[in-house]
């Protein structure tokens, strides 16, 4: 499987060193209220949860889970919602944590969904974003890192949902994705 690497585009250790980061700014971001981070499954689980390590502050976890893409390597552009949220988000701050955003239909369209919820404020992190790619208005607060228009796996993201135990994130050899 790791023959299927062109290149590493992120280190672990330079992940780890950015989530941090993260954590650290959400936590004086929100110091004293009330938080509620909601995962974007299936990419986003090793993001949370090593952010939720770096958040010095109380917070709730929720996952949600949407399907967009099936086993291609672009968005069908059509979201639906696989698993939705256990906790009632009305009158709470809230965070999408989700591993990448490129095109934004889907964190757009989750970020619609989740205001007619009422929640006190709605903010987006994500890992990773391509704003080439973008072709919705949505503002993404806390980023991790800005890529290029590469497909890329690892640390979460896949490939056929495969590659997502990678620690780094990586893209893939063009010959192994068909270009």
């Amino acid at each position: 499987m790791n023959d299927c690497i062109d290149k590493i585009l992120i280190p672990n250790e330079d992940i780890k060193a950015r989530v941090k980061e993260l954590g650290k700014q959400i936590s004086q971001d929100y110091a004293g209220k009330e938080l509620i981070l909601v995962a974007i499954l299936r990419g986003g689980f090793i993001f949370i949860a090593d952010l939720a390590r770096g958040i010095t502050i109380p917070a709730q976890f929720d996952f949600m889970a949407v399907s967009s893409y099936g086993s291609a390597v672009r968005s069908s552009g059509v979201v639906r919602i696989v698993k939705d949220l256990d906790m009632n988000i009305a009158d709470k701050n809230v965070i999408i944590v989700d591993d990448i955003v490129d095109s934004g239909r889907t964190i757009k369209y989750l970020y619609d969904n989740l205001m007619t919820r009422s929640p006190l404020s709605l903010e987006v992190c994500s890992l990773l974003d391509k704003p080439s790619e973008r072709i919705t208005d949505i503002r993404i607060k806390y980023v991790g890192f800005i890529i290029p228009s590469k497909f890329v796996v690892g640390y979460g993201l896949d490939y056929a949902e495969g590659f997502r135990h990678l620690p780094d994130v990586c893209t893939l050899k063009p010959s192994f994705l068909g270009e």
